[in-house]
Order: C-alpha cells, then structure tokens, then sequence
C-alpha cells in the first residue's frame, strides 16, 4: 500500500474512533481500557500525543524521560488525558487531516489508532466499526514489530489465522480466532486468549504478560 492510501486509512480511522468517542458517558471515559495502567480517556489521549507527534518533538520527549519509551507515553497520555473528553475528541479531530508522524513507518500510525481503537472499545462491550483494510495492514505489520511493541517475538513460529476475514501469517502451531483478538494478542493483551483456539495457543499465552 502506498503512502497516499495509507494515509486516507489512518485520517478515516481516527475519524471514525473520534465519532465513537463523542458517544461515550463521563463513566465509560473514566472505565479501564485494555491498556494496563490506562483508563480510555488515558488511552485516547495516548492516540492523540501519536497523531501530534514529529520526529523533533519525538527525540526531544524521548530525551526528557531519559530514553525509557514507557515512562514518555506514560506521562503525555496523561498530561493530555489530563484535559476535559471533548477537547480530546477535538484535538484528535485536528489530526485527520495532517501527516506529520514520529520517526517510525506511517503504516505505525494506522496500528496505532486502530489497536487503540479496541483498547478502548472491546472493554465497553461496543463495536469499533474498524474497517477490515485497516485492520488487515495492521495485523501485517505487527507481525514483524519489534521494539518498542514487541509483536514479533508473539508470532514468530506461529501459524496466525483469521476467521472472520482473508489474514493468514506465518507457520508452525495454529492460533485461530477473530483477526481483533489476534491482533490484541500480539499486543500482549492478556485477555485476548480467551477468544483464541488452536494448538498453538498455549504457547502463545506463554507469550502475554
């Protein structure tokens, strides 16, 4: 996929997660999302800080914590998540139309939004509407992710298969479920498992937090 449909993916999930956003109650903002530590108005400003970022502002964040990765997406989620629900929903809005990104692949920014997207969804038992395109480019490219995601040491060795839509990655052992809870699973999200099968799946599960 080129930079320019890419890019359109991105602008209209973030769209489409910003719309879901502004239908939620002060209680669903406050519940915990899938994001260990994060409630979803945390994570949703954790997208936010994503879609502002550029490679300066990146290193100059970077460089404040001392270079430890978790501790800077810790504090600007929230520093933003700081801020009332639709001041978030609006400076999320801002960013559907820009292409600035830090200094990683753009297709990073679409797994970004979209994972973010059932970090906060799955938890409140509603839909993501997330379409099956980006949710397809996202599982292809967490499946080679290393740092600071980790993905790739999850799936390697692996057969990953899909059953709600054409995504199939690798070879060895099967886990099969829904492509969502595939991808949640190579983000290290513990609950994932329970919506997984195969004869791979225990050593997957080895593999989460």
């Amino acid at each position: 996929m080129n930079e320019a449909a890419t890019w359109e993916l991105i602008h209209r999930e973030r769209a489409r997660l910003a719309d879901t956003l502004t239908t939620l109650t002060a209680e669903q903002w406050g519940r915990p999302s899938l994001c260990a530590g994060w409630n979803v108005q945390h994570t949703a400003a954790h997208v936010v800080a994503g879609a502002e970022q550029t490679p300066a502002h990146f290193l100059t964040r970077l460089a404040a914590s001392l270079f430890r990765f978790d501790v800077m997406t810790d504090v600007d989620a929230r520093r933003i998540g700081a801020l009332s629900p639709p001041v978030i929903v609006q400076r999320l809005r801002a960013t559907t139309t820009t292409t600035n990104h830090p200094p990683a692949p753009i297709v990073a920014m679409l797994g970004e939004v979209v994972a973010h997207a059932e970090d906060i969804c799955q938890p409140l038992g509603i839909s993501s509407g997330v379409a099956h395109e980006a949710l397809v480019e996202s599982l292809t490219m967490f499946v080679d992710a290393g740092f600071p995601i980790g993905s790739k040491k999850r799936a390697v060795g692996l057969t990953l298969r899909a059953t709600d839509l054409d995504w199939t990655h690798g070879s060895g052992p099967s886990v099969e479920g829904p492509a969502t809870w595939l991808m949640l699973a190579l983000l290290g999200r513990a609950t994932s498992a329970s919506h997984l099968t195969g004869d791979g799946l225990g050593e997957l599960t080895r593999r989460l937090p």
